[in-house]
């Protein structure tokens, strides 16, 4: 799988940091590519944490998931790939991403990856 720069994701100060809070974003047009076919997978990500000291900024994250759009993955490897991006500039306390994507020759799959442990 080609690589997605975690450049591209930006991060603010978590005005509560003394606080446990779940943020949801819910990211519907998630795109990639098939690496057997080429053809495009289409997929919802719902990505859930509980920030420690930063949060991701909403247009980065968008900006860092369009950048997958040419990218030849199955669908386990980017969306641990895409859980593994997020810890690294974000050391949440706790991260869950839910990636349901499109069925395909009437298979749909949704895959659940996790980070820490929700308190």
């Amino acid at each position: 799988m080609s690589s997605v720069s975690t450049d591209l994701l930006e991060t603010f100060e978590n005005p509560f940091p003394h606080r446990d809070y779940v943020m949801e974003t819910i990211c519907p047009e998630f795109t990639s590519l098939c690496p057997k076919t080429g053809q495009p997978d289409f997929g919802t990500l719902t990505i859930s944490y509980i920030p420690d000291q930063v949060c991701f900024e909403l247009k980065s994250l968008k900006m860092y998931l369009q950048a997958y759009r040419n990218v030849g993955a199955f669908y386990e490897d980017v969306t641990n790939r895409i859980l593994d991006d997020l810890v690294k500039v974000t050391s949440p306390r706790w991260m869950q991403i839910i990636a349901a994507f499109t069925p395909r020759g009437g298979i749909r799959s949704t895959i659940t990856v996790e980070h820490g442990k929700r308190s």
